[in-house]
């Protein structure tokens, strides 16, 4: 077993000189925090080499690049044209970074995106063995789980997203978007660096896909997904060490001569419109003008590394840039002194070591940001726990560092104040600040991430193991099937909605079929069984749709009780009086909620929000739940929350008191109850330890075996009649 990370470039640079190929280690965050794991003996990277590489010299490449356990997906420049700048840079970054205006939804990108992941899929099969280890890294590749699931079922596949992920109003402009998800959904473990960023992604999931979800964990087919936040770190030895080394010092020497009394402020950007440099250079304007005292004693040193510039978007905000810098510096510089610094180019890790170290403040306000390093790189780099750290609150970073001056990058204002704030700081505060914040940056640095993301995705993979030997199919099945064909007194007790037929959006349309007939009517005319329906549903209706049946009834959860051929029976002492005080209550909320209703049966209420927009009827059931439990308490009710429903009934009334009823006297030798709700956990409860107890859904149940639906239970219940079959002939 291996790990195999995914991700769209390779660690390495190659570079060509001479007609010979020469690879060069990047030196970027994830390539260092992965290198443990990729160097190891056992592991590979996959990922494209960075360059268009002749068919003639492919082979060439790829054995170099074995050598360094790294394997590539060769990519044409018409597909880095479609699949990378295209679909990845002109539609998910933008809608991911909330800047829709700039998206340009092409089926060409589409086409291009969705078959070089597959080609990305294809590669991966070349070196993946059954039991692998799969980690994909980022949005490029956001089809490849569900690609690599369809391969191999029971792959362990994580990802992780180091961009943001946008709200359900945002991602649901993508004409893309199901495909998209569900190709996410392939993996075990999805990874972002924020929670905001989980909660988003599970909303979106759950109102575009026949998923649920519960907490973090989205349920689709037979298969559990854990979505949770790891925020990604830095290599803190590697930042705080480099500043100690003879080439950083020369920079620092180099840099802070002649500028030993004058504030430098710094800002390190990729060039690209969610980085808020335009603002950023407004707040430094805005700054000049209503404090002129600090004219000639500030300087902004201002890195933009060069990107994408050939697209009209990225060459207008650098012209852009350029001229703001311009006119700002033509207004304020004197003859030694210059307001903005301006560098449109990349520097050496070393002379970026020296500006973290020796910079009085660095401002870092993106407009939106997955996580941003630049931030940490900072943090790492100040030994003697100096400086100051402005950050925005809409990048991942601010979530952990706390203790920096945290801004609304659209404020323009916020911005100002918070530099002359950091300018005021005294260093007692600047060392209380930034000693929590380098304590935060090295506990939580680039190896506690891979770690922690890894050791996660063994136990979802374990977790989903331990569900499948609960899953009452195969193996499981034969247990039950083969005990039934032993015994001669059985009972079932089944369940109706989500059990034996699906749900509906109308509680009306469930009514039972053909085949669900056909179904209960051989399992009754085995004489040794016993069918029970019990459910919540109405007596009225249970004895509309089984009563010519052979089948005992139970209905309301067990207010009403009835054998075949009897009449209804109902408990002993049960009141109705409380129903109207409840039921005006209740209207209050199905007046603020479209689509909710009440269902009244004889000795409950049920409010029902199926029909309601997904997560107001959610956000109005806990508001139920939260306001009445003490008043139904009161009242001796129990308040039941179930699919969708909230029933208040007779704390009496209860499935496993009713089905303990009902056996009372009798000693069947084989018990099988089926339910899918929290009502029937009381079933589960009271049945002795011997019952085949079975969960309809995958959650966490006091039944000893789960199926995932109805069609499931219904292949149970047939191959039951299919074993009586053949032991009667």
């Amino acid at each position: 077993m291996k790990t195999v990370i995914i991700s769209n470039r390779l660690p390495v640079k190659i570079i060509e000189e001479n007609n010979e190929y020469t690879l060069i280690p990047s030196e970027g965050g994830l390539a260092t925090g992965l290198g443990d794991v990729y160097k190891s003996g056992n592991s590979i990277w996959i990922g494209w080499p960075g360059i268009e590489v002749p068919e003639e010299r492919k082979e060439e490449v790829t054995q170099k690049l074995a050598a360094l356990n790294l394997y590539p997906v060769y990519l044409t420049q018409n597909e880095i044209n479609l699949y990378y700048e295209g679909f990845s840079n002109e539609v998910l970054w933008p809608v991911f970074h909330y800047l829709v205006t700039y998206a340009h939804y092409e089926q060409s990108y589409w086409d291009c995106y969705r078959s070089v992941n597959e080609k990305f899929a294809k590669s991966a099969m070349q070196v993946l063995n059954r039991r692998d280890k799969i980690w994909i890294q980022d949005y490029q590749l956001l089809l490849l789980p569900g690609i690599l699931r369809e391969k191999l079922p029971n792959a362990t596949i994580g990802f992780f997203q180091h961009i943001p992920f946008p709200s359900y109003e945002i991602f649901r402009l993508i004409p893309w978007r199901e495909e998209l998800l569900n190709g996410l959904i392939g993996a075990d473990l999805i990874g972002f660096h924020t929670y905001d960023d989980v909660r988003h992604f599970i909303s979106t999931t759950t109102r575009l896909l026949p998923v649920n979800s519960s907490s973090n964990i989205l349920s689709s087919n037979e298969r559990q997904i854990v979505v949770e936040a790891f925020p990604m770190g830095i290599d803190f030895d590697k930042f705080s060490d480099l500043t100690a080394t003879e080439r950083v010092q020369q920079e620092i020497d180099y840099f802070r001569t002649g500028k030993e009394d004058m504030k430098v402020i710094l800002s390190i950007d990729r060039l690209d419109y969610s980085k808020g440099i335009l603002e950023r250079l407004k707040a430094l304007e805005l700054l000049l003008q209503l404090h002129p005292e600090y004219i000639g004693k500030i300087e902004l040193f201002m890195i933009v590394v060069p990107s994408r510039d050939t697209v009209p978007q990225y060459s207008e905000l650098r012209d852009q840039i350029d001229q703001f810098v311009g006119n700002l510096n033509a207004r304020y510089r004197s003859m030694n002194w210059i307001p903005v610094n301006y560098f449109y180019r990349s520097f050496s890790i070393e002379v970026l070591s020296a500006l973290y170290s020796t910079a009085d403040i660095c401002l870092v306000t993106p407009m939106r940001d997955g996580m941003n390093l630049v931030s940490k790189e900072y943090v790492a780099s100040r030994n003697n726990n100096d400086g100051v750290l402005i950050l925005s609150e809409m990048a991942g970073a601010s979530k952990e560092l706390t203790d920096a001056i945290i801004v609304n990058p659209n404020n323009i204002g916020d911005i100002m104040e918070a530099i002359v704030t950091a300018l005021k700081m005294s260093p007692s505060e600047q060392q209380m600040r930034m000693k929590a914040m380098r304590a935060i940056v090295q506990k939580f640095n680039v190896k506690h991430w891979v770690n922690n993301f890894i050791l996660r995705l063994n136990e979802v993979k374990d977790s989903q193991k331990s569900l499948l030997t609960k899953h009452a199919v195969n193996a499981i099945n034969e247990v039950i099937v083969t005990k039934y064909a032993q015994t001669q007194d059985r009972v079932l007790f089944l369940d109706y909605d989500g059990t034996l037929v699906d749900f509906t959006g109308n509680i009306d349309d469930a009514s039972p079929d053909a085949e669900l007939y056909d179904l209960i009517e051989n399992l009754t005319l085995d004489k040794a069984n016993k069918v029970v329906i019990i459910s919540g549903r109405r007596n009225e209706t249970l004895e509309k749709w089984f009563g010519h049946l052979k089948v005992d009834l139970i209905a309301e959860h067990g207010a009403w009780q009835k054998s075949f051929e009897d009449k209804w029976n109902s408990l002993p002492l049960l009141t109705d009086q409380w129903k109207q005080e409840i039921k005006t209550l209740l209207e209050t909320y199905t007046d603020r909620t479209p689509g909710s209703f009440i269902e009244e049966k004889s000795y409950s209420l049920v409010w029902h929000y199926r029909k309601a927009e997904e997560g107001l009827g959610e956000l109005r059931a806990n508001e139920i739940i939260s306001h009445m439990k003490i008043l139904a308490a009161d009242k001796g009710l129990q308040l039941m929350p179930g699919n969708k429903v909230i029933e208040f009934k007779n704390m009496e009334v209860n499935k496993g008191k009713a089905a303990l009823n009902w056996l009372y006297d009798k000693n069947p030798d084989f018990i099988l109850a089926l339910g899918d709700d929290h009502t029937d956990e009381d079933i589960f409860r009271a049945l002795p330890d011997d019952a085949f107890t079975i969960k309809v859904g995958n959650n966490i149940s006091e039944a000893k075996y789960y199926l995932n639906d109805f069609n499931e239970v219904r292949k149970l219940l047939w191959s039951l009649v299919k074993e009586a079959f053949v032991g009667r002939s």
